[in-house]
């Protein structure tokens, strides 16, 4: 299908600057199944979240950003590679060994060539150790992080690897809890912005596993949400996950704080994008229950879902100078959306085929060309679709289940299935739901939840 272009979204006032010659520094600050409600500058009355805010105010803050899929790995497969899940290597969660090829083309691998220095902590779903999708084959030159994403549940690991080594946490052998794993991410995103030579851009790719669960441990304890302290929420009477819940974000913030401070005392702080978003909706896991913040804001659905509350995020982004300060867009844009705005940033070309949009044009305040269409589909469930099409929104679930649809302008809580009232919008979304995609041999369809193989 063809795409039909838009001026930029109402309220998004043009910037009087001349595009810049030079290539910005980009970071991506990537937070683990933190949902739409769960900040402040998005209606979290009772959760900190002081510099995430500030960030907001100093920059745009979107209300219609959408993550790759609605569960960990495809999502983050969705923003390295430019593709939605209809195309993706990646369309589920149910296949953790399962790793990107040499094909498959990175934002990373895009801007090294373009002569960004490149740094990845934290988590990584798109390739282990020995594999064509290890980050430091997909074009980050330093990474420290979790063995596999299943490794990422625990906050306090014995090991985690170090480029092409394996880093021992001494503090955690045994019974002991001395090194934090967000603790040391955060240590080593701000060592990789010291070693930064002043004349060379850089991408910066920090993904926080903060506050997914520690699922193994919520299953034997009740608690899955871990963290070295309950400050600032000690003497609240709320339940303790809760309060380790809260903890875990205020402390993400913290350290976004602590980023954003040494951003500035390299002096690249003018010179620097810098996104923050969540790779899913919040979760309902370990222990704590999403509804307790109202982690969905005004939106239906948790992680897991294809409703609004499992894939539409909180996204900030913020550039002095360049991204207005204080803004509100409901500029609509996914996760693979990326991979094109930061090729058009860095002046690279971004490879044919992708079914991103730069949306560099948004973030500075000039027309912007849309998407006919945003797509989904998810494998754990059975097989599960989502389209959005304008302000309407389609979800199917089950390959021969009916079409629900919801007129998100009015019902942005995906309250009134209207599909009865609408037999023509219903068609050209099932057209879309036949069109988006390709087979995938990982990811056939099914309507029973899909098994994984056996190892041999």
């Amino acid at each position: 299908m063809t795409r039909r272009e838009f001026v930029a979204t109402p309220g998004v006032a043009a910037l009087s600057a001349a595009p810049t010659t030079k290539k910005p520094n980009i970071v991506f600050v990537l937070a683990d199944d933190l949902g739409y409600g769960d900040l402040g500058c998005y209606g979290q009355k009772q959760i900190e979240t002081p510099n995430i805010d500030r960030l907001a105010a100093e920059g745009m803050r979107f209300t219609q950003a959408y993550s790759g899929s609605t569960v960990c790995a495809p999502s983050r497969c969705a923003l390295m590679t430019g593709l939605h899940t209809g195309h993706a290597r990646t369309r589920g969660n149910l296949f953790p060994d399962l790793h990107l090829r040499p094909e498959d083309i990175t934002v990373t691998e895009l801007l090294k060539k373009a002569g960004y220095r490149t740094g990845l902590f934290g988590k990584w779903s798109l390739g282990g150790v020995g594999t064509t999708g290890y980050p430091r084959r997909k074009g980050f030159d330093e990474w420290f992080g979790f063995f596999s994403q299943t490794h990422a549940h625990n906050y306090y690991p014995e090991h985690l690897l170090d480029n092409e080594r394996e880093y021992m946490a001494r503090g955690n052998m045994g019974t002991k809890k001395d090194e934090y794993a967000h603790d040391l991410f955060t240590a080593r995103t701000l060592g990789f912005l010291e070693k930064q030579p002043a004349n060379q851009p850089f991408f910066l790719h920090v993904c926080y596993t903060i506050p997914h669960a520690n699922n193994e441990m919520g299953r034997d304890t009740g608690n899955g949400m871990e963290v070295p302290s309950d400050a600032p929420y000690s003497s609240k009477s709320w339940p303790k996950q809760e309060k380790n819940f809260a903890a875990m974000i205020t402390r993400m913030d913290r350290d976004i704080g602590r980023l954003m401070e040494q951003l500035k005392k390299m002096g690249a702080d003018q010179d620097t994008l810098v996104i923050f978003t969540s790779d899913n909706g919040p979760h309902q896991e370990g222990g704590h229950q999403s509804e307790f913040f109202k982690s969905s804001g005004p939106l239906r659905g948790i992680k897991r879902d294809l409703h609004e509350g499992g894939i539409r995020v909180p996204m900030i982004a913020r550039w002095p100078g360049k991204v207005k300060a204080g803004a509100a867009s409901d500029q609509v844009w996914a996760f693979w959306d990326f991979l094109p705005t930061a090729c058009e940033l860095a002046g690279v070309a971004a490879p044919a085929g992708s079914d991103g949009i730069s949306m560099a044009p948004a973030l500075l305040g000039r027309p912007q060309k849309n998407h006919e269409y945003l797509y989904w589909e998810f494998h754990e469930r059975g097989f599960d679709q989502g389209v959005r099409m304008g302000d309407w929104k389609g979800v199917r679930k089950g390959r021969r289940g009916p079409i629900e649809l919801y007129d998100l302008k009015a019902d942005v809580g995906e309250t009134n299935n209207i599909a009865a009232k609408h037999a023509d919008v219903v068609a050209r979304i099932a057209k879309i739901m036949e069109e988006a995609r390709t087979e995938s041999k990982e990811f056939p369809i099914r309507e029973e939840r899909p098994r994984q193989p056996k190892k041999k």
